[in-house]
């Protein structure tokens, strides 16, 4: 016990921002120690706040994965609308900005993101949580890529044919399997392929 810091106030921050510094410290501790080293009281702390402003924000360990996804995926929202916008509007240009955004994506959260994809995955709830997630930017890349296919756009199998070749080249690009830049060329010739096979 230490009088002269315990005795100090907490500091109140608002709740959006200790949400945020809630998710940047678990974030820290997944990638330090693994997802399984991560709890509620864990997270506790290591941010310096007691159980109960953990739990207050996201109720339980299932329910903080869940939080964590979001931000990887809001996160990754952004930079791909913002790297679509900026594309030339060809079908190359357009399947080089989805392959690369993608795997840019995950590479910059490394090993961690895996790590909370597993533990979603086990749970019917949260494994939800991310099908929401696949299903929008399914839709959102069958979009993007309508104008360069036939006039019935792109079949739903192969867009989920397109976001497995995603994550597998992504994972290996984490593992060291394969380089980035091959794991993106890969990508964008598998996404142009899917689109030419689809032309009226």
């Amino acid at each position: 016990m230490n009088p002269a810091t315990d005795d100090l106030p907490r500091r109140r921050l608002p709740r959006e921002v200790r949400t945020r510094q809630l998710l940047d410290v678990a974030w820290a501790l997944i990638g330090e120690h693994g997802t399984d080293a991560l709890t509620l009281g864990r997270l506790a702390q290591e941010a310096g706040v007691t159980k109960p402003v953990v739990y207050d924000h996201f109720g339980s360990r299932n329910g903080l994965l869940a939080a964590l996804y979001r931000s990887f995926d809001e996160r990754q929202t952004v930079v791909f609308d913002d790297a679509v916008a900026a594309a030339k509007a060809s079908l190359q240009d357009k399947a080089r900005v989805i392959a690369s955004s993608y795997v840019t994506c995950v590479l910059t959260q490394g090993r961690e993101i895996p790590g909370v994809l597993a533990a979603l995955s086990g749970s019917t709830e949260l494994a939800a949580v991310k099908r929401q997630y696949q299903q929008s930017f399914i839709a959102k890349c069958a979009g993007i890529l309508a104008p360069f296919a036939g006039p019935d756009g792109i079949s739903t199998p192969a867009m989920w044919g397109m976001l497995g070749a995603a994550d597998a080249l992504s994972d290996a690009a984490v593992t060291g399997d394969v380089t980035p830049d091959d794991a993106r060329a890969e990508l964008q010739q598998t996404i142009i392929a899917m689109v030419r096979r689809h032309k009226a």
